[in-house]
């Protein structure tokens, strides 16, 4: 019997991964997200400046410059 392959995306209001669990982006999300737009990391950040700009909305306690780190920092090309 095949593996089903869960995709790892958000749920919403509560930004956890709907595989894991954990924050969203998850570790698997953000592998996913590099692999998914290698050759065009700028639409990346703004598709996931936009998703930061919903999460803020549903989570209001929690600090935008959390948010930031946790949407965008990880996503900087390096070097």
């Amino acid at each position: 019997m095949p593996r089903r392959h869960r995709e790892h995306l958000p749920t919403r209001p509560t930004w956890r991964c709907q595989s894991c669990g954990i924050a969203w982006p998850c570790s698997a999300a953000k592998l996913r997200l590099l692999a998914e737009y290698r050759h065009d990391r700028l639409a990346m950040t703004v598709y996931l400046a936009t998703l930061q700009a919903e999460a803020g909305e549903q989570l209001t306690e929690v600090d935008p410059a959390v948010l930031t780190e946790r949407f965008l920092s990880w996503a900087r090309p390096r070097g």
